[in-house]
């Protein structure tokens, strides 16, 4: 694991595309933006986690054809 330190308004590049920014720093939680491109999904881990788990639910079922998985959708970009 790369470990960083930035401070508010730095940010960190992953790629060509990935930029991810110190958006607000308050007590212990930190603000980040993250711009990506809108095929790559973006989610909080726990959030993340709780689609694969209704995906592998989604493959159990007797038909899986019948089981739409679960998607979350990245809200639309503003500015």
């Amino acid at each position: 694991m790369l470990v960083l330190s930035r401070q508010r308004d730095e940010s960190i590049i992953i790629g060509d595309n990935i930029v991810i920014t110190v958006v607000d720093i308050r007590g212990d939680k930190v603000r980040l933006g993250i711009q990506a491109p809108t095929e790559i999904p973006v989610h909080r881990q726990e959030v993340y986690e709780a689609i694969q788990r209704e995906n592998a639910r989604g493959t159990d079922a007797a038909d899986p054809a019948a089981v739409k998985p679960l998607s979350v959708r990245k809200p639309p970009r503003l500015g």
